[in-house]
């Protein structure tokens, strides 16, 4: 199931921190994606903001970067704007 982003900047915000946490790591989006057997588009549709994963998908981003980024803060970016 896709779970489409309404733009916002609160949504930018934390899912550049997805791109940023993947480049501080010199990771690449088809690395990334392979890891988490998603498709580059799909990963790329999240770090934009354009897409919001699925619970799932969260707990894996999550866990890919050791907590970096909260399964939380890529749920509900408008809780963690502050």
């Amino acid at each position: 199931m896709l779970y489409f982003a309404h733009y916002s900047n609160i949504n930018l915000i934390i899912m550049s921190k997805l791109k940023e946490c993947r480049k501080k790591h010199g990771l690449s989006l088809q690395l990334v994606s392979d890891e988490l057997n998603i498709s580059v588009s799909h990963l790329s549709r999240i770090e934009r903001g354009r897409q919001v994963p699925s619970p799932d998908l969260a707990e894996r981003l999550s866990d890919f970067f050791h907590g970096e980024v909260s399964e939380m803060e890529i749920l509900y970016p408008q809780r963690f704007s502050q």
